[in-house]
């Protein structure tokens, strides 16, 4: 089983289902980690962003670009 890192910072829940979509889509193992802190009031989230997605390390360039043409404004 391979290890699994931390590849980048998610900002929402919404950018979160969107690249889990298109991961899941292409085969692209990952987990998606929620910094849910509802006792803490969203502090957590407010300095460390919503969660982040982990991955094998040799998935982190084809993850990252995915994210930024997902996130383009």
């Amino acid at each position: 089983m391979e290890t699994y890192e931390k590849i980048l910072v998610l900002n929402s829940e919404f950018e979160a289902g969107l690249l889990e979509e298109v991961l899941t889509d292409r085969k692209i193992p990952h987990g998606i980690v929620t910094l849910d802190d509802s006792a803490l009031g969203g502090i957590v989230e407010m300095e460390n962003g919503w969660g982040y997605v982990e991955a094998p390390e040799r998935y982190r360039a084809k993850i990252v670009q995915i994210y930024e043409e997902i996130t383009k404004k």
